[in-house]
């Protein structure tokens, strides 16, 4: 299995790698009515929802053998990983800039994000929809990223952190009761204590997470660095991709569950595999926060320059209608070189290459894939459901693809045909 790496130039080069998985965790769905059974190989499980489980296991192979003979399961599956691939890396800005950006944001670069241009300039049209904004009432949304971490630190990002408001920080205790000590700002599933639950330090040691984060929601017109698209919204770190790449689909199933629990309406997931084993518990678990929590998920294409509707690729492929699918765009309004497309499993075209947006210690650069472009478009969709609070979550997604600025070139690309435009979905929902 390989890893879509987690950004950019996630270029694949283990095509053919083998696929590795956990040798301490299984995946499982009991029948209706069945229970987990006790074995002396299961030393652990943790009820995800439903009939689904997580088991810390002896023997992965000892345990699905005997459960298969049991007879117990809806179906097993191992605790695939991705290989290590690089995450990342800067880019030199190449990408145009912005001319005018008077009267509406203060920050002093956004003058380097294109992206925020108008549609006529192969941007979102985020400028012009801030211009000629109306008056409509704004309500907080909060967007979880699911990635390597965030700065919570950093200048641009710590006035639009999500904070769990009934954990008492650094104190050692589960204050709210909700399983995670400390989970001030998200947790880390790649950190767990000897009982195995997951940390509340979400700290971006990669600088990946935080990239994306900023993208999203960077303070506007606070006189510092950059302005996020969305400008009422809370961003809520989930460190579960290791600077490596490798994440683990258990660990993602959890994410997207606690996410979804505190509130979170959007998910961004800029990383993904070209394997799926046939695995289908991240596929129910993204119906289940739909279905349960109103929560949508939004995606990176992956960036092989292939067409993901014949070769698939995870999470993008999926079928889910509460998972919005994002390819990547330049500054000159082509596909980005190296963006997967189809137009069966790829919704939307968004901005992605040479981004400009925060990274880890206060810093500031650019990035380039569809790990960009997906955070645009959470960008979007969090701005849009903030002055429309109403919008479920897959009316949301219609929203998005519907109003895009049609591009001739994407027709056989992707699903929507255009690029995302936040001035038309405005707009049109004004109507």
């Amino acid at each position: 299995m390989k890893i879509l790496s987690l950004s950019l130039l996630f270029f694949s080069l283990n095509l053919f790698a083998s696929n590795p998985h956990s040798p301490k965790h299984l995946i499982v769905k009991m029948k209706k009515g069945k229970s987990v059974p006790s074995l002396n190989s299961i030393e652990r499980v943790d009820h995800y929802y439903g009939d689904l489980y997580k088991l810390k296991v002896t023997n992965v192979i000892e345990v699905e053998r005997i459960l298969k003979k049991l007879d117990l399961t809806e179906y097993i599956e191992k605790d695939y990983l991705g290989t290590k691939n690089k995450l990342a890396q800067k880019d030199h800005m190449i990408e145009s800039e912005i001319k005018s950006v008077k009267n509406t944001f203060d920050d002093p670069d956004v003058r380097r994000q294109w992206h925020l241009k108008n549609s006529s300039d192969n941007g979102i049209s985020a400028l012009e929809a801030y211009q000629n904004r109306r008056r409509e009432s704004r309500e907080t949304v909060i967007v979880a990223v699911v990635d390597t971490g965030i700065d919570y630190n950093h200048e641009d990002l710590r006035d639009v952190l999500w904070a769990n408001e009934g954990e008492i920080p650094n104190n050692g205790i589960d204050d709210d009761g909700n399983g995670y000590i400390d989970d001030v700002h998200g947790i880390n599933t790649l950190q767990r204590n000897k009982q195995g639950v997951a940390s509340g330090e979400v700290m971006d040691t990669h600088g990946h997470g935080t990239h994306v984060s900023g993208i999203i929601g960077a303070t506007q017109n606070n006189g510092k660095g950059i302005a996020g698209i969305a400008s009422n919204v809370k961003i809520m770190g989930i460190r579960t991709v290791p600077n490596s790449g490798d994440e683990k689909d258990t660990d993602v199933i959890e994410s997207f569950i606690y996410a979804a629990k505190n509130g979170a309406k959007i998910i961004n997931c800029s990383f993904g595999k070209s394997h799926n084993e046939g695995g289908m518990a991240v596929s129910e678990t993204i119906d289940h926060i739909y279905k349960e929590y109103g929560t949508i998920v939004i995606a990176a294409a992956g960036n092989d320059s292939k067409n993901i509707d014949r070769k698939k690729v995870y999470p993008a492929s999926f079928e889910n209608q509460s998972l919005l699918v994002v390819a990547s765009t330049t500054s000159y309004g082509d596909l980005s070189y190296f963006s997967n497309y189809g137009t069966q499993n790829v919704d939307i075209a968004a901005p992605g290459s040479s981004i400009y947006s925060t990274v880890i210690g206060n810093r500031y650069q650019s990035m380039s894939g569809t790990s960009m472009a997906s955070p645009v478009v959470a960008g979007l969709a969090a701005e849009v459901l903030s002055r429309f609070p109403d919008l479920g979550a897959v009316e949301l997604k219609q929203t998005l693809m519907n109003t895009v600025s049609k591009v001739r070139s994407f027709r056989r690309k992707v699903s929507s045909g255009g690029r995302g435009d936040l001035l038309n979905a405005v707009n049109t929902l004004n109507l």
